[in-house]
């Protein structure tokens, strides 16, 4: 295999390693195993769970086709209409029935309207239970006796952390993948590859900082977490924080940054930006940043990853 290619800036750099695993989207019937195995690992990782049709369809190039026949039926009819000298009786439109308007986003911390009762319950009881933990492994312990998350049933691995507890920087990430799920850790994907790099590039590795999710256990199918599920596992991530009580916290995407920040903006907006994380008495510094899965699908936002890893390493200086 070649040399990697590198992004640089400044005087740092972090190879580019998403184009060892771009898959070919080209529609090929000559593919080879391998080329066909990336592909569906691809297909996997983003959430495809069901194949609808062996070939792709051009829906929006049925539609004027779908739509032909019944205009020229109408246009028939009209001149029938003329020809004969009859006029069409006056019918009643019946009343067409309008799509819902979509629900304005609600904010990461989520109404009980939205949210079933029981889900809410469940958040009060893993409150309590992640309450009473006093200790990193007493948290661990009570989070593996919680049975009340959805997740818990479909995932293999319990993924809790990863790094230096003692360290002054924790960073939340989203929830596990297939490769966390697997080994039981955090970020050891091609994502968490990136990950490593990109805090290699600011002098950081897994020895001087911590890792974490907001959710411990993988959604099947690497799909969104539902707001269900991250109101009954926001209690254990707090308690994480107010656990390791860091100085600086990096959000790792949008999911980590909206739950924390109790906020409904997206990641683009919110990137690059210092805010507070509130968790019991403590008030703690924090960055969100772009999640390294997302770098590998838009490499071309590294240089914004480059630009909000800078600034995180300056604040990080500045409270040494």
């Amino acid at each position: 295999m070649g040399a990697l290619p590198v992004f640089t800036q400044g005087n740092a750099s972090f190879p580019d390693i998403s184009t060892d695993f771009e898959p070919n989207l080209t529609l090929q019937t000559d593919i080879d195993a391998s080329e066909a195995i990336q592909l569906l690992r691809f297909y996997v990782e983003a959430g495809v769970t069901d194949g609808l049709d062996d070939a792709p369809v051009d829906r929006y190039a049925l539609l004027p086709q779908q739509m032909a026949p019944a205009v020229t039926a109408t246009v028939e009819e009209r001149s029938s209409q003329r020809i004969t000298g009859t006029v069409p009786a006056p019918s009643r439109r019946s009343p067409v029935a309008r799509p819902p308007l979509p629900a304005s986003p609600s904010p990461a911390g989520h109404s009980p309207a939205a949210i079933p009762l029981s889900s809410v319950e469940e958040a009060g009881a893993a409150r309590a239970l992640a309450g009473a933990a006093t200790s990193l492994e007493a948290l661990r312990e009570a989070l593996a006796s919680f049975d009340a998350c959805p997740l818990k049933a479909t995932a293999k691995s319990l993924v809790f952390a990863d790094g230096n507890p003692e360290a002054d920087i924790m960073l939340v990430g989203e929830a596990p993948g297939r490769d966390e799920d697997i080994q039981g850790l955090p970020f050891v994907g091609r994502a968490g590859q990136l990950l490593n790099k990109m805090l290699s590039a600011i002098g950081y590795d897994r020895s001087n900082v911590y890792i974490t999710n907001v959710l411990p256990w993988r959604p099947p199918g690497n799909r969104q977490p539902t707001p269900q599920e991250l109101l009954m596992c926001a209690p254990f991530v707090e308690r994480h924080i107010e656990l390791v009580q860091p100085k600086l916290l990096m959000l790792v995407g949008g999911v980590s940054a909206k739950q924390l920040l109790t906020t409904s903006d997206g990641i683009m907006k919110l990137r690059g930006k210092w805010k507070t994380v509130t968790v019991g008495s403590l008030e703690i510094p924090a960055m969100p940043i772009l999640h390294p899965a997302y770098l590998l699908r838009q490499p071309a936002h590294k240089k914004l990853a480059w630009t909000d890893l800078q600034a995180f390493r300056d604040k990080a200086r500045s409270l040494s």
